[in-house]
C-alpha cells in the first residue's frame, strides 16, 4: 500500500497481516490513525502522521488473538500526536513481568523520527526495553538516488497520453490461458521499448512456451495482476535451467520499470528461473515495483491440492510432477542499479482457489539468488 492520504476515521488504517509494507502515506485528524491488531514483521516508510488521538495503537485486549511481532518506523513523522502503550506487545514475557513501566514511558515521550533514522517497536525479551531507536546507517553515495530514497511514487502514467501505450491482448495475446502468447508479447514489448512506448498487459493469463526477453529502455505495467505462465518441456530440465522472464541481456545497459504483474509456472518445471535480472542502470535505476513471482497453489497451475497434496509423513519423497521451478529470480553478478518494491517470491504452502485453503507440497530449488554486488535496493 502507498501514495495515499487518511482524513480523520475512529481508525484511519485498521492493519493486521503477516508482513507487509506502507510508503508515502500521510494520517491527519483521526482517532486511532493505525490500529495495528497483529502482525509478523510490518515496515512502515515516509509515513505523516498529524493531530491524532492515538498515532500507533497495539493494544489488541484480545487474549486469544495473535498480537503484534514488530513494527518499524523509517524516514517517519508523528506530530502532535501520542503513541498507545505496548502492553499487548509486552504481554505473556512472564507471570513476574510489570508492564506498568512501558505504559509511562511510551505515554509520556513524542516520537520524531529524523529523515534516515528508524523507530523499531518489537516483543522484547527484558521488560525495559519495549523499543529500539537507531541513528541513520552510513551510506555510500551511489545508493542515494531519489528513487530509492523511499519517496519515489510508484508509476501510475497518469499524464501520459492514451498515444502512447500499447496493449498486449490488441497486439494480438489473447491472455486466455490456453493459448501460447509468447510471439505476441514478445513482438509488442520489442516494439514498445523501440518506439519508446509504454506496455499496457492487459488482465488474464498469458501462456508462454520459451524465453520472453524484455528489452532495455521498457515500461511495463499490468491490470490487475496479470499472470505470464511458463508451460512445456522447455522449462523443465532442472540440468539446464531456462529463463521465463529475461530482464535485458548480460552487459546490457539502460532503464527499465515493471509494475503490477506476476511470473508463475505451470504443472513441473524444474528448470524455470522465474526472472533473470541482466540490466546494468547507471544515472537512473531501474525499477520492480508489485511484480511477483508465485509458484503453485492457484486455479491454472497444475500444482494444486489434487496434484501435489502435502504428504508429511512421506519425508524424504519427491514428488517430480510437483517441481514448480529452479529459482524465483536470479540477478546476474555485474547488475548495478536495481529497485525492488514490494516484490514476493513465493512458493505456494497452501491452495489460494481451494475453499479451506489446504497445504500442498511444491518444490523450488532457489528462492532469490542475488550475485550483483553494488546498488541494489530491496
Amino acid at each position: 500500500m502507498s501514495d495515499l492520504t487518511f482524513n480523520g476515521g475512529l481508525n484511519a488504517a485498521y492493519f493486521g497481516n503477516q508482513q507487509l509494507t506502507v510508503r508515502n502515506c500521510t494520517i491527519n485528524n483521526a482517532n486511532n490513525a493505525i490500529n495495528m491488531v497483529w502482525d509478523w514483521g510490518w515496515t512502515f516508510q515516509s509515513i505523516s502522521i498529524n493531530n491524532c488521538s492515538v498515532g500507533l495503537n497495539i493494544t489488541n485486549k484480545s487474549p486469544a488473538a495473535q498480537t503484534v511481532g514488530s513494527v518499524t518506523f523509517i524516514d517517519s513523522s508523528i506530530a502532535n500526536t501520542p503513541l498507545q502503550n505496548a502492553l499487548a506487545a509486552v504481554q505473556g514475557i512472564g507471570n513476574g513481568d510489570n508492564p506498568a513501566w512501558h505504559a509511562e514511558w511510551w505515554f509520556h515521550h513524542d516520537y520524531h523520527i529524523g529523515t534516515g533514522s528508524f523507530l523499531h517497536f518489537f516483543r522484547p525479551f527484558h521488560r525495559r526495553r519495549p523499543y529500539l531507536s537507531h541513528p541513520p546507517p552510513p551510506k555510500p553515495a551511489g545508493q542515494n538516488h531519489r528513487r530509492c530514497s523511499g519517496k519515489n511514487l510508484t508509476p501510475q502514467y497518469e499524464s501520459v497520453p492514451a498515444s502512447q501505450f500499447l496493449s498486449a491482448r490488441a497486439a494480438g495475446a489473447t491472455g486466455d490461458g490456453k493459448s501460447d502468447d509468447t510471439r505476441p508479447l514478445q513482438d509488442v514489448f520489442i516494439r514498445a521499448a523501440s518506439e519508446r512506448k509504454i506496455v499496457f498487459l492487459d488482465a488474464g493469463i498469458y501462456s508462454i512456451t520459451w524465453t520472453l526477453y524484455i528489452p532495455t529502455e521498457s515500461k511495463i505495467f499490468g491490470e490487475a495482476y496479470p499472470v505470464i505462465l511458463s508451460s512445456g518441456s522447455y522449462f523443465a530440465n532442472k540440468q539446464d535451467p531456462t529463463t521465463v522472464v529475461q530482464v535485458g541481456k548480460p552487459g546490457e545497459t539502460g532503464c527499465i520499470e515493471l509494475s503490477d504483474f506476476i511470473v508463475s509456472t505451470q504443472g513441473a518445471q524444474a528448470g524455470a528461473i522465474g526472472i533473470e535480472w541482466n540490466i546494468e542502470s547507471d544515472a537512473t535505476p531501474s525499477g520492480m515495483w508489485d511484480v511477483h513471482v508465485r509458484i503453485g497453489g492457484f486455479a491454472g497451475s497444475n500444482l494444486q491440492i489434487a496434484d501435489c497434496p502435502a504428504m508429511p509423513d512421506q519425508k524424504g519423497v519427491v514428488n517430480e510432477k510437483c517441481i514448480g521451478a529452479h529459482t524465483s529470480m536470479y540477478v546476474r553478478k555485474g547488475v548495478r542499479g536495481l529497485y525492488m518494491e514490494n516484490v514476493w517470491l513465493w512458493t505456494a504452502d497452501h491452495d489460494l482457489d481451494y475453499a479451506e485453503f489446504k497445504n500442498i507440497t511444491v518444490y523450488n530449488g532457489r528462492g532469490l539468488n542475488m550475485q550483483a554486488e553494488r546498488n541494489v535496493w530491496l
